[in-house]
C-alpha cells in the first residue's frame, strides 16, 4: 500500500509524520551559546566539589585519589566550629528580624500614600547601590560610637542593613499584585484589620515573604565585606574565616566547607520546590 494519501481534490499529500522540521543556524547558535553559559557557570562548582575530596595537601583538579580527610578536619577544628556557630546564630537572628521589618515596610509603602514616599523607598533600597566597603566603614564608626563594635549585635545590625532591601523588593512585588478589594471584602464581612492581615494578606503575599527570607538568609550567611569591619576574633563568621584562611594557607578545607554549603543550598531549593514552588518565590 502506498504511503501517500488521496486528497479531496484528487491529488496526493505527504503524511505529516514524514515532514521534517528544519533547524535553522540561528537556533543552533542560540543553543550552543546557552550550553557554553551553563558550562561556564557549573565548571567552578564542579572543580570545587571534586577538589574537596583530594588526598593532597593542596587543591588539585582532577584529584589523583579520593579522601574525606578534609571533611574530617572541619569537624575537628575548633576555629571552624566557632565560625560556623557564629554564622548560624546570625542567620537565625537576622532572617526573622529582616523579614518582619521588611514585610511591614513593604506593606506600608504599597498601601499608604504620603509625601516623600518615593524618596523613602529609594533610601531603603540604597544599600543595593552603595558599595559595601563604604557601608562597612560607615557602620564601623557608627557602631563604635554606640559601643556595639566587635559584638554579635553589631554584626546583626550590619547584616540587616544589607539584607533589608531584598525583602523590600520581593515582598513589595507581592503587595503590588495583591488586589485591595480582597482586604476590603474581608473587613466588610466583620473581620478586623489584624485578622484580615493575618488570614487574607499574609497568605497571599507568602511567596514574596519566603523569597525575601531566602535572600536574607543567603545574604547574611555569605556576607564578608561588612563583617570584616565590625567583627572581632570572638565573632568571626564563616566567610571571614575563609577569607583569612586563604590569606594564610590554602588547603582543601575551604573546598570541603564550600561543598557542604552547596549541598545545603540544593537541599533548600528542593524543599522549597516541593512545598511552595520555585516559580512562586523566584
Amino acid at each position: 500500500m502506498s504511503e501517500r494519501k488521496i486528497s479531496a481534490n484528487g491529488g496526493t499529500s505527504v503524511p505529516r509524520s514524514r515532514k521534517r522540521r528544519r533547524i535553522s543556524p540561528l537556533t543552533i547558535a542560540i543553543w550552543a551559546a546557552g550550553l557554553l553559559v551553563y558550562l561556564f557557570l557549573i565548571l567552578p562548582v564542579l572543580v570545587i566539589f571534586l577538589s574537596a575530596f583530594s588526598p593532597q595537601e593542596y587543591p588539585q583538579f582532577p584529584p589523583e585519589g579520593f579522601s574525606v580527610r578534609w571533611f574530617e578536619a572541619l569537624f575537628t577544628n575548633r576555629q571552624w566550629h566557632s565560625a560556623l556557630w557564629n554564622s548560624i546564630v546570625l542567620l537565625l537572628i537576622v532572617t526573622p528580624l529582616t523579614v518582619i521589618l521588611g514585610t511591614g515596610a513593604a506593606y506600608a509603602l504599597g498601601r499608604l500614600q504620603f509625601r516623600g514616599k518615593q524618596a523613602l523607598q529609594s533610601f531603603m533600597l540604597s544599600p543595593l547601590m552603595i558599595p559595601q566597603v563604604v557601608l562597612g566603614i560607615a557602620l564601623l564608626y557608627e557602631l563604635t560610637t554606640l559601643g556595639l563594635i566587635n559584638s554579635i549585635w553589631g554584626l546583626v545590625i550590619g547584616h540587616i542593613v544589607v539584607a533589608f532591601p531584598y525583602v523590600i523588593r520581593t515582598v513589595g512585588v507581592s503587595v503590588s499584585s495583591l488586589d485591595p478589594k480582597l482586604e476590603l471584602a474581608s473587613m466588610s464581612l466583620g473581620a478586623g484589620p489584624v485578622t484580615t492581615f493575618r488570614r487574607v494578606t499574609l497568605p497571599l503575599i507568602r511567596p514574596g515573604i519566603v523569597a525575601g527570607a531566602i535572600f536574607s538568609a543567603v545574604t547574611s550567611f555569605g556576607e564578608v565585606s561588612i563583617s570584616l569591619f565590625v567583627s572581632s576574633p570572638r565573632t568571626i563568621t564563616v566567610p571571614v574565616r575563609i577569607f583569612g584562611y586563604i590569606d594564610q594557607t590554602f588547603d582543601p578545607s575551604v573546598n570541603a566547607i564550600s561543598v557542604i554549603f552547596i549541598v545545603l543550598a540544593v537541599a533548600a531549593l528542593i524543599v522549597i520546590d516541593r512545598t511552595i514552588g520555585l516559580t512562586k518565590v523566584m
